[in-house]
C-alpha cells in the first residue's frame, strides 16, 4: 500500500486493538517517499486522540462500528491535519476521502466526506466545546492516568498534562571522551546548525531544529548520540570509578551503555544485559558506532541464574521497564496501547528485577534504579517497599538543584517549560 493517509489509518487501527507500537510499525514504512507526512499524521492523532475522538462524537449520529475500526481511524487523521496542520484544507478533505479506496472501504466515502466537511462549517463552535469539556478530554489524557497524576503532583498536574503534548526537543549526547561541548557546537555552528548547552547534564546539547541523523554532523563518527538529557544524568549518579565492574540490566537500545563507558574509559568491564536479541543488536550497532566494547549478554533480569557468572558487580544501573508515562510525548501511542491495569503487572516486574539483581550487587556497590515514569507506585513506592523487605539496602539520598525529591529519589517531571523527559532515580547501597 502507498497510499499514506490509508497507511496511517492502519497504523492507528492496529494501535487501537493493542497491535505493536507506533515506532515498530512506522519503521516498516521508513523508505516511503511520504515518510514525513506520515510520522506527522501518526504522532499527531495519538498525541491528540481522545480529543478527536470527542469531536467524532459531536459529529457523527451513531458509533462507527468496530469492524469499521479503519474507516473511524481515517475519519481521525482528517480531523487531525484539518485541526492542526498548514495543509489545504480541500487537499486534505480530497485526499482522506480518496483513501477509502485503499482500505477497500469505498461504501465510506459519503461518510468521510460529510464529517470532515460538517468539521469545517463547524470548526470555530466544535473548538469552543472542546475547550470547555474535562481535562482528560481537553488534554486527551485517558482518565485513569490522569487521575493518578493529579493525585501524585497536584498543583503540577496541568503543566505535566500540557508538558506531554509539546513536540519534544531533539537532544544530543556529546561523547566526551573524544570531543568536548564546546567544539561540538563550534563544529554545528560551521554547519549553520544552531545548538545550546543542557541544563543539567554536563553532555548535553540541544539542537533548535530537529534534524535527521544523516544530518548531524559527528554523529557516524560516534562523537555524539540522540539521548534525552533526562538520562544523561545516569553515569555521574552511578559515581563510576576506574576498575569497577558495571552492569547496565536492561541495556537496548544502548544509549545507556555507552554514556557509561564514555564517561569513564577505566572500567574494568561494562556487561550490557537484555532479554530481546533484537533490541541487544541495537546496543551492539551503538557500541560499534562510537567505538567502544562492553560484553553483551542475552538475558532476563529476573532470572540471573540464567545468564550470571557469580562474579559480583559494583555498579548495577536498572532501568527498569514501566509505564513510559515520563515520555509520551516521545511516544504518544502510550496514550493508546497503556492500560491501567498494566501498571501492576510492571510494578511486580520491577520489585522482581531488584530482588534478582541485588544479589548481583558487591556489598558497599551501588545500585541506580531508574524508570521514564511520573507515577510513584513504580518510582517512589516501589524503593519503599524494597528497602522494608531487604535488610541489607540502604537509600543514598541525591543531591542535586534539579528536579523534585521525594522520599527515596529524585523525579524530574515533564512540564511546558521544561525540556526534559519525566525520569525517577534512586540510588542504593548494599553493606
Amino acid at each position: 500500500m502507498k497510499n499514506v493517509r490509508a497507511i496511517a489509518a492502519q497504523i492507528i487501527t492496529n494501535l487501537t486493538r493493542q497491535r505493536g507500537s507506533l515506532s515498530t510499525q512506522l519503521t516498516d514504512f521508513s523508505n516511503h517517499p511520504e515518510i514525513s507526512l506520515l510520522q506527522e499524521i501518526c504522532f499527531g492523532t495519538c498525541r491528540w486522540y481522545l480529543s478527536l475522538e470527542f469531536l467524532l462524537h459531536k459529529l457523527v449520529a451513531k458509533p462507527i462500528k468496530e469492524k469499521d475500526q479503519d474507516v473511524k481511524s481515517l475519519i481521525l487523521i482528517g480531523l487531525y491535519q484539518l485541526k492542526e496542520l498548514n495543509i489545504a484544507d480541500h487537499a486534505v478533505v480530497n485526499e482522506t476521502v480518496a483513501a477509502s479506496t485503499a482500505l477497500n472501504k469505498p461504501w465510506a466515502k459519503p461518510l468521510i466526506n460529510a464529517v470532515l466537511r460538517k468539521y469545517q462549517r463547524n470548526q470555530r463552535k466544535l473548538t469552543e466545546e472542546l475547550e470547555r469539556s474535562t481535562l482528560d478530554i481537553r488534554y486527551s489524557c485517558p482518565t485513569w492516568l490522569l487521575n493518578e497524576v493529579n493525585v501524585a503532583w497536584k498543583s503540577k498536574s496541568q503543566s505535566i498534562l500540557k508538558g506531554s503534548n509539546q513536540r519534544p526537543p531533539l537532544t544530543l549526547r556529546v561523547n566526551i571522551s573524544k570531543k568536548s561541548p564546546e567544539e561540538i557546537i563550534s563544529l554545528f555552528s560551521e554547519h549553520r546548525i544552531e545548538a545550546d548547552r543542557g541544563k543539567l547534564a554536563k553532555t548535553a546539547i540541544y539542537l533548535e531544529k530537529p534534524l535527521p541523523v544523516e544530518k548531524i554532523p559527528g554523529f557516524y563518527d560516534g562523537w555524539v548520540s540522540i539521548q534525552d538529557e533526562s538520562s544523561q544524568l545516569v553515569p555521574e549518579l552511578l559515581n563510576l570509578k576506574p576498575k569497577v565492574r558495571v552492569l547496565d540490566a536492561c541495556s537496548a537500545p544502548g544509549g545507556k551503555t555507552c554514556a557509561i563507558i564514555e564517561s569513564e574509559r577505566l572500567l574494568t568491564e561494562v556487561v550490557a544485559l537484555d532479554e530481546s536479541e533484537s533490541r541487544l543488536q541495537k546496543t551492539r550497532e551503538n557500541l560499534l558506532r562510537c567505538g567502544l566494547k562492553a560484553s553483551l549478554i542475552r538475558g532476563d533480569a529476573t532470572k540471573p541464574t540464567k545468564w550470571w557468572d557469580g562474579r559480583l558487580f559494583d555498579r548495577i544501573l536498572l532501568d527498569a521497564p514501566c509505564s513510559g508515562s515520563g515520555v509520551i510525548r516521545r511516544h504518544p501511542d502510550i496514550k493508546i496501547l497503556r492500560r491501567e491495569e498494566d501498571i501492576q503487572a510492571l510494578t511486580k516486574i520491577q520489585a522482581m528485577m531488584l530482588d534478582s539483581l541485588w544479589q548481583c550487587l558487591r556489598p558497599d556497590g551501588l545500585l541506580l534504579y531508574t524508570t521514564c515514569s511520573i507515577l510513584p507506585r513504580e518510582n517512589d513506592s516501589q524503593i519503599k517497599n524494597f528497602l522494608k523487605r531487604t535488610d541489607n539496602a540502604k537509600y543514598e539520598g541525591i543531591t542535586a538543584d534539579w528536579g523534585v525529591e521525594c522520599d527515596y529519589g529524585r523525579q524530574l517531571l515533564t512540564g511546558d517549560k521544561e525540556d526534559h523527559d519525566g525520569f525517577f532515580y534512586s540510588l542504593l547501597s548494599k553493606s
